[in-house]
């Protein structure tokens, strides 16, 4: 079973019992961090020496990290090896589970949809397949694409068969974080705009039966080719063996990385099976931050504003990464010195962040693959340094 593995700022979900809590990194102000110039040395030299010493702290066998500014990628970095046992060094083209940061690239590939008119960013998933899989509940004509890229349908993260697929509250009324409301875009537009085959199909949660589809070809020739993902994808293929990063446990250990079939991206392509590095996904973040006119494959400026825009604040008790809310697949924090979006993600071995401010055209980009990522990810002292990035 693939899943998100976030923690919220008041509760630790037992799968990801294994990272420390987190509140989200520290507001700028509260960091003392002096604005970046550029290609200054200083902040290369410094998470040159702190990147290493957090992960052997952290027991963190592998990172890779990208930073971006005006624009453009100014560093980027691998760190450790990609497999304890076979020590093979991770660098800038080592192949990462980006995991739920793959959101943000789903996303932006749904809103060229909504502007090419393919489904409607405010039209009911009704509309073009009938949602008959949870019965006659009314509420399921109401979820449409904009309540899906915010968390707002309703539905849980993630369906069991100890907790049904259910609409547990009426669509945009409120955000809980849905790995299962992306799950249900993706089929939609599988319907709409893809392929579908009914030959290849296999059995997931609560006996959910999923068939193979185009997703990770409709992805590539949208978003991952026209922005230079050369070495990104979604469908596990042979290339990937050489570069791809292992996962490790809590203690070190690493275990079998898990080879996507079409028929698992099917089911959780959207949610989080990217398959990246972190120069890929830098070139990503560049177009979301700086992004070039728009064209066949991107945003218009009146789009790209709208992914940005929060959509739902987050209530207090419920804040993810230190969001205080979230637009159309990213969340957002609200800073003094200017709002900072975000994305983390965690799953079977992997965890990722990424940070960007659109009015300084700069973020950053990190994976790791152990469960303890998180550790290094959120560690005060990278924070410390890092948001010397986003302080507009």
């Amino acid at each position: 079973m693939r899943r998100r593995i976030f923690l919220k700022t008041t509760t630790i979900p037992v799968l990801a019992s294994c990272l420390p809590l987190r509140t989200g990194w520290p507001f700028a102000s509260e960091t003392k961090a002096k604005p970046l110039h550029y290609g200054n040395k200083q902040i290369i030299d410094e998470l040159t020496k702190l990147i290493p010493q957090l992960m052997q702290e952290s027991v963190v066998p592998g990172t890779s990290i990208a930073l971006v500014g005006d624009g453009k990628v100014f560093w980027q970095q691998g760190f450790g090896v990609k497999n304890v046992e076979n020590k093979e060094r991770v660098g800038t083209d080592t192949v990462f589970e980006a995991a739920s940061v793959s959101k943000t690239v789903f996303a932006y590939f749904v809103l060229k949809l909504c502007e090419n008119k393919v489904i409607g960013l405010d039209t009911p998933l009704s509309k073009y397949v009938p949602m008959s899989f949870l019965g006659n509940d009314p509420q399921l004509d109401l979820i449409t694409p904009r309540h899906v890229l915010s968390h707002t349908t309703g539905f849980q993260n993630i369906r069991s068969t100890d907790s049904p697929l259910k609409v547990h509250f009426k669509p945009g009324s409120q955000f809980d974080y849905s790995g299962e409301g992306y799950w249900c875009l993706q089929s939609v537009i599988a319907r709409v705009h893809g392929r579908e085959n009914a030959g290849e199909c296999g059995q997931y949660e609560a006996d959910l039966k999923v068939c193979a589809t185009d997703f990770d070809a409709a992805l590539k020739q949208n978003v991952l080719a026209p922005f230079g993902m050369k070495s990104s994808g979604y469908v596990w293929r042979n290339e990937f063996a050489k570069q791809a990063a292992s996962p490790h446990d809590v203690a070190g250990k690493p275990h079998a990385k898990k080879r996507p079939t079409a028929t698992d991206i099917a089911r959780y392509g959207a949610m989080g099976e990217l398959h990246t590095t972190c120069t890929d996904y830098a070139k990503f973040l560049i177009e979301v931050l700086d992004p070039r006119p728009a064209n066949s494959f991107r945003l218009t400026k009146k789009m790209h504003q709208e992914m940005l825009r929060p959509q739902v604040k987050l209530k207090e008790e419920g804040k993810i990464d230190g969001a205080d809310a979230w637009a159309l697949g990213w969340a957002v924090q609200q800073r003094k010195t200017g709002d900072v979006i975000l994305h983390s993600g965690g799953q079977d071995g992997f965890r990722s962040l990424t940070m960007g401010s659109v009015a300084r055209k700069s973020g950053f980009v990190m994976f790791t693959n152990s469960d303890n990522g998180g550790k290094v990810l959120f560690h005060p002292k990278l924070a410390t340094v890092l948001n010397t990035l986003l302080i507009s």
